[in-house]
């Protein structure tokens, strides 16, 4: 190797000389450099850590004595030799063999010389994450992988700014369920990334919860390179294709795209469609250099407010202020406007069910509150449906698991006419902003003077629940105890500004019945019902307690059974990682006791939903967490004050009867 002048170089500590045993060799990393450090003869030497055949790393090959006697590095892919000192190859001029480092050892350390880092050439992708920035995206949950090494970068970059936060799950579902999650939470995007194939399609469940539930969510998936588009290259799929009926936006990022252009319009979508926006990156592209400025939204977003017509607001009045027993179905749909929904049922006397999805949105201390409605409600909320003479619907989608009787007077209001009788007539539909129409039509409308008195009726109900809950503690069997209790002593511990992410199956039916809401936040998997969502979801939630002054210090609590904590179990390590305040609440009856009851019900035999589980409280533990297990009712409340205190991630594993649900 010639002389370097080595007076200008950057000096980077690569390890200690006593690391690397003498006739040895490593991968090492100068910035971001790969090197082969090798050991040989007393010598050492810093190398280009790629073989020139097909990349393979030198640093984990070995030096092999070959025939003719001599010491060489060998590639570990294929075999290929170099010179442990010089990088030459056999029979080779050391000019045409593996690029040398100068290096130095001083007191024991080995220091590799590099080149100043050139100044950051601006690529595609920063413009293309700069744009993000401007649109407000401010949290990425994903996994850097090969083909989207440079978008990766474009990302780190926006991260060292403060301006992007990023989260490196453990499996490309989390990152989609944690952006769904995060959507919900604030109506504002967050993005999920990937590489191309496996990758990308491991994000399309929780793209499709998004979807379903009306939540805006950015995919960001890589793709292999442009020229080999096509005839089977490796991990080459259609991703467009794959991605169509997830998503509303669904665009390739070539050279010749308007690249700000593109990402405002990927964003646009989500943000005003409140759905899934996609843009597929292959590899060649996103290290392009580009000198394009980034966009945002000026001007790109126009009010949302929609009032109701003259005519329906007349109609609307007439048939509130005739019914003798109107009751409001606060559906999720309302969450940004539930005020003015409580308001309206306040002037007119009505009790406000809820949907399932909607649970929390009136406090069930609060005098107009009758629960949740449907198969995951109180028999309160059944009572006043069954007796009521008009159905004031707002911001609900009438599902099955509802059950809004459609043969009673309905009056539905809704923001998306597509969703004003969807699935039966209704008696007057009415297109507005939910919380346009309740301001709009309050002025006109009170109490009918032949209405009955339903708030003091409401209390006795209440009455009447509690005593019934209170009666079903008594169940205790000794089997594991009664998911009343569990979530009883929730009801008395729980934050009233708490997260509260619910995952599927029987635990999630309890919740609904018992967990009497104060004016918590309730995330779910709405109409997707997808199991799993509970832990990643509240890595959502808690991401965006740090995104946005309105959730800032508001606790997470994520609830599942053991069923949907071992779908993404080892997210609990990423919540460590990142030193996250939350505590997973984990109802363990060792099987997949939804699916057990439904199988009877339907007079099937129980089969196959047995489950073999780990000391999940011991995993938390070995995770780096605070685990704790309860095995008897007096011990809930200790256990869950402690997690709720521990300040970092916090599992309470309760050990539950599937019968007691």
């Amino acid at each position: 190797m010639d002389a370097i002048d080595t007076q200008h170089l950057d000096w980077i500590s690569v390890g200690h000389a006593g690391d690397l045993p003498e006739g040895r060799v490593k991968t090492v990393t100068a910035r971001t450099t790969s090197l082969c450090l090798s050991h040989f003869d007393g010598q050492w030497a810093a190398m280009d850590n790629h073989c020139p055949h097909q990349g393979g790393p030198l640093g984990e090959g070995s030096i092999e004595t070959g025939t003719d006697g001599k010491c060489w590095i060998r590639c570990p892919w294929h075999g290929w030799d170099f010179d442990p000192i010089t990088g030459a190859p056999p029979g080779g001029h050391e000019d045409t063999g593996q690029k040398l480092y100068p290096l130095k050892i001083e007191d024991g350390e080995i220091f590799v010389g590099l080149e100043p880092e050139p100044e950051h050439v601006r690529t595609v992708t920063d413009v293309m994450a700069e744009t993000m920035v401007n649109w407000g995206v401010k949290r990425v949950f994903g996994m850097v992988g090969h083909s989207n090494l440079g978008l990766a970068d474009a990302l780190r970059l926006q991260t060292a700014k403060g301006t992007l936060g990023y989260v490196g799950i453990r499996h490309e579902g989390a990152a989609a369920f944690a952006a769904s999650a995060y959507g919900k939470l604030t109506g504002s995007p967050a993005a999920c990334l990937a590489i191309a194939g496996p990758g990308a399609t491991n994000l399309l469940t929780g793209l499709w919860d998004a979807k379903v539930d009306r939540a805006p969510v950015l995919a960001l998936t890589g793709q292999v390179q442009t020229q080999v588009f096509g005839p089977g290259a490796f991990q080459d799929i259609d991703l467009k294709s794959a991605f169509e009926a997830v998503s509303r936006f669904s665009q390739a990022v070539l050279p010749s795209s308007n690249h700000a252009e593109l990402m405002s319009l990927a964003l646009k979508t989500a943000i005003v469609e409140r759905d899934v926006a996609h843009l597929v990156f292959p590899d060649d592209v996103q290290t392009i250099p580009s000198d394009a400025e980034a966009r945002g939204p000026e001007g790109r977003l126009g009010r949302i407010d929609i009032a109701p017509s003259a005519e329906d607001l007349r109609q609307s009045a007439d048939m509130i202020n005739n019914a003798k027993r109107p009751v409001v179905v606060l559906g999720y749909g309302a969450r940004d406007v539930r005020d003015h929904v409580i308001a309206l049922a306040r002037k007119i006397g009505a009790p406000v069910l809820t949907t399932f999805k909607g649970k929390g949105l009136i406090p069930d201390t609060h005098s107009n509150a009758a629960g949740v409605l449907g198969r995951s409600g109180t028999p309160i909320a059944s009572w006043f449906m069954n007796e009521a003479d008009l159905i004031i619907s707002l911001g609900s989608s009438f599902s099955n698991h509802t059950g809004i009787a459609p043969y009673k007077p309905i009056l539905q209001v809704d923001f998306e006419r597509m969703q004003l009788g969807k699935f039966h007539p209704v008696t007057l539909p009415v297109w507005s902003e939910i919380g346009t129409f309740c301001d709009a039509v309050l002025p006109h409308v009170g109490k009918a003077p032949e209405a009955a008195d339903q708030l003091c009726e409401l209390a006795e109900r209440w009455q009447i629940w509690r005593a019934e809950k209170e009666r079903r503690l008594a169940e205790f069997r000794g089997q594991g105890l009664h998911s009343a209790s569990v979530f009883k002593a929730l009801t008395e511990l729980c934050p009233d500004d708490a997260i509260l992410p619910v995952d599927v199956g029987n635990n999630t039916y309890s919740f609904g019945r018992y967990f009497e809401p104060r004016g918590q936040h309730i995330l779910m998997s709405g109409y997707l019902g997808s199991i799993g969502f509970g832990l990643p979801a509240a890595i959502g939630a808690w991401c965006a307690t740090q995104d946005f002054e309105a959730h800032r210090g508001r606790k997470v609590i994520s609830i599942s059974g053991d069923g949907g904590f071992g779908q993404y179990a080892m997210e609990f390590t990423t919540a460590v990682k990142y030193g996250m305040n939350i505590t997973h609440i984990l109802l363990n009856n060792g099987e997949l006791g939804k699916i057990s009851k439904e199988q009877k019900a339907g007079e099937w035999p129980v089969w196959e939903t047995s489950l073999a589980n780990p000391s999940f409280s011991a995993f938390a533990r070995l995770c780096g967490g605070h685990g704790s297990r309860v095995t008897d009712p007096e011990q809930l409340h200790d256990a869950l004050s402690d997690a709720f205190a521990h300040g970092g991630p916090s599992l309470v594993e309760v050990m539950t009867d599937p019968e007691l649900v």
